[in-house]
């Protein structure tokens, strides 16, 4: 069943790399948009054609610094107040889902106040891709479609042809996303627990399960200074791996991320394009997912299953 309504596609300024190939595949090129900044850094977005009586996709990942959600914040109010149809907003990588409950006294909960915020601004819908807990999904009362990374990289492994193939989560919170693409694969895994002594610092990790000649995959959902990464590769090539690999969803790469990915024993680390590499790192591998959020676009114009994108759907 088609959809009454013009679907048009806009992206925010910092995911436009992204958005030109979601609309590429799509079939459709990215709407007009401007940005404009006032000598003080405040910003002014506005849409360049008519968007009434349009479904809207904006796509913008919200990653540091905030003016890249409060953008899309600004771009869905003027969406709204343009008379568009329905405003679905698409954010490859949801910032700030981190914070998402008080691990300590007199903490906020992040992404609960970004959930408010775009809520507040008029959002219909959003779409996003493996979320760092996915109970975010909870904070909205409107309809989100997660995506899954395994659709890209489960693929992807299984060309290497591996014989020996072991998953790993590098910490004890990662388990059931690793548990998933080790039943995808038809492989075991085995865990990693780590302490820390502060963020993106570990005080003590250790290896629970054999990986002795093994082929093993470590799997989280985004690297940040990779220490964690590198820690877990470095004790399971230590027991004996005979190799280990990395994959990631989100490549924030803050710090010394890429000095530390270079220096360690992962045979390579694959990512996702929904944060912008700022260098080039011979061991890092980039996976699209502009073509599966086409996919999931089209889906929801023609009211259509999401959950067909996903390699375990029956």
């Amino acid at each position: 069943m088609g959809s009454f309504n013009t679907v048009k596609i806009f992206s925010g300024s910092q995911s436009e790399y992204l958005a030109k190939d979601i609309a590429r595949f799509y079939g459709k090129e990215l709407g007009g948009y401007t940005l404009r900044k006032f000598s003080d850094g405040e910003l002014s977005p506005s849409f360049e054609e008519s968007i009434r009586g349009c479904d809207v996709f904006i796509i913008q990942s919200t990653y540091p610094p905030a003016d890249n959600l409060m953008e899309l914040l600004l771009m869905v109010d003027a969406a709204r107040r343009a008379s568009a149809h329905y405003v679905t907003v698409v954010i490859p990588y949801f910032g700030y889902a981190r914070q998402d409950r008080k691990d300590k006294p007199r903490v906020a909960i992040a992404a609960k106040v970004v959930a408010n915020l775009l809520t507040s601004v008029g959002v219909d819908r959003l779409m996003t891709i493996d979320l760092h807990a996915g109970q975010i999904q909870g904070f909205f009362d409107l309809p989100v479609d997660h995506l899954e990374g395994t659709s890209i990289f489960v693929p992807y492994i299984q060309s290497l042809g591996l014989k020996n193939l072991l998953i790993a989560s590098p910490d004890m919170g990662g388990a059931a996303r690793a548990r998933n693409f080790a039943k995808f694969l038809n492989v075991d895994m085995i865990l990693c627990d780590k302490h820390r002594k502060r963020a993106n610092e570990i005080a003590s990790m250790q290896v629970i399960g054999d990986v002795e000649g093994m082929d093993v995959v470590l799997v989280d959902d985004l690297i940040d200074t990779g220490g964690t990464l590198c820690k877990a590769a470095e004790i399971i090539k230590n027991k004996g791996a005979s190799s280990v690999r990395a994959i990631s969803t989100h490549p924030i790469m803050s710090g010394k991320a890429h000095e530390n990915i270079r220096n360690s024993v992962l045979e390579e680390l694959l990512v996702t394009d929904t944060i912008p590499l700022k260098e080039q790192n011979d061991k890092i591998r980039v996976l699209s997912v502009a073509e599966i959020f086409a996919k999931a676009i089209g889906r929801i114009r023609d009211h259509e299953s999401i959950s067909s994108l996903f390699i375990n759907h029956k």
